[in-house]
């Protein structure tokens, strides 16, 4: 099965939001059908496409539209293929690596060390930075198993 065709709608080109997100978009879906991909997931993917070529939405509705059904395609094909774009696990590891090792990092530095609460923000640049380590490496790993799409989302 194949993957459909996104229709330019009118105004797409008009709204430079709306154009950058319909072409990456454009981008995601030319890398995809590079991809061996399961019927079910081109089913699914093909699902996002049709909703997107039969809404009536426009400008800030059809932009918000397309946000959401990009967003969900990437999460399906990471759960179900674990196909990834450029740096996913390096954006999606700073913010875990801030909440789950900064914050208590900054909270023993600032109870102990400094005997002072106000220094827990001293703890987010170290779990920033482990973070970015672990998403980094998983990164390198999902791209030497050639589970990484050659594009970077930019929202």
């Amino acid at each position: 099965m194949e993957i459909f065709e996104l229709k330019e709608k009118d105004g797409i080109s008009d709204n430079i939001k709306l154009n950058r997100i319909y072409l990456q978009f454009q981008e995601i879906l030319k890398e995809l059908r590079k991809k061996e991909l399961t019927e079910k997931v081109v089913d699914l993917i093909n699902q996002k496409i049709e909703n997107l070529n039969t809404t009536s939405y426009t400008g800030k509705e059809l932009t918000k539209l397309f946000k959401k059904e990009q967003a969900k395609i990437i999460e399906l094909l990471e759960k179900e293929l674990k196909i990834v774009p450029k740096n996913y696990y390096r954006n999606l590891w700073l913010a875990v690596g801030m909440s789950v090792f900064g914050v208590p990092i900054g909270i023993a530095f600032g109870l102990t060390v400094m005997g002072n609460i106000a220094f827990l923000g001293a703890g987010l640049p170290i779990g920033m930075a482990i973070g970015i380590a672990v998403g980094s490496d998983m990164d390198k790993k999902a791209l030497k198993d050639g589970r990484q799409l050659d594009l970077e989302l930019k929202y």
